[in-house]
């Protein structure tokens, strides 16, 4: 299953995307990536093979910065028109199925911050690949603020030894978000997913963990 490259439109320019749509795909979610690496990186292209793999579409995209070739993120208010946009052009290219949204650590926070502004159209749910909770060495929380305003479901997919979520915090900040959260940790996991081998870390097999969760918590919102 290849990718097929797209454009999409964001503001007055565009960015490049990659669409994967398994022959049989039951949902489509959006993958936006991380903040230093675009969307064709091996660990956003691993993902989105294997949620292919599962029957699950996925459409890539490139912030403007990305695409631009920049190191320094987009403003905030740029970086949800590119989800808008991005999450609009996948319901376009997969008419009829079941539309998700998130992404990888920054992707995922971007995303969320989109649907907390103006819920993002026809969107059942947002998935996090490890939430940023914070900066690496200052513990907080004021990241989460807006997720209060998300009233979709949300999965938390999270390493227990992730920097940028301290996992007291972040069981507290899943908690007091209520029933439309759901909060599935990989042991020993870091940021991205890699276990170390001290403690028998196979990261093919934590990667398909977390897809596979992912897959089911989508599908059991299908209907």
């Amino acid at each position: 299953m290849s990718a097929k490259p797209v454009s999409i439109r964001v503001s007055d320019a565009s960015v490049s995307g990659l669409w994967q749509k398994p022959r049989a795909a039951k949902a489509v979610l959006v993958l936006a990536h991380g903040a230093g690496a675009g969307m064709a990186h091996p660990w956003m292209t691993a993902a989105a093979d294997g949620l292919g793999e599962r029957g699950i579409a996925t459409l890539r995209f490139n912030f403007p910065y990305m695409e631009r070739g920049s190191k320094r993120p987009d403003a905030p208010a740029l970086a949800h028109a590119a989800v808008r946009a991005a999450t609009l052009e996948a319901a376009r290219l997969g008419p009829g199925l079941p539309l998700f949204a998130g992404g990888k650590s920054y992707g995922g926070r971007m995303t969320s911050q989109a649907q907390s502004a103006e819920p993002l159209a026809g969107v059942r749910g947002l998935v996090f690949f490890g939430f940023p909770l914070h900066p690496a060495g200052a513990p907080g929380t004021d990241r989460a603020k807006h997720l209060d305003a998300v009233k979709v479901p949300m999965l938390f997919l999270q390493g227990t030894n992730d920097a940028l979520a301290d996992l007291k915090l972040l069981k507290k900040v899943v908690a007091g978000l209520g029933a439309r959260t759901t909060l599935s940790l990989s042991e020993h996991a870091d940021h991205n997913f890699h276990v170390p081998a001290k403690f028998g870390g196979n990261d093919t097999a934590v990667m398909a963990s977390v897809l596979d969760t992912a897959r089911d918590w989508m599908i059991a919102r299908t209907s």
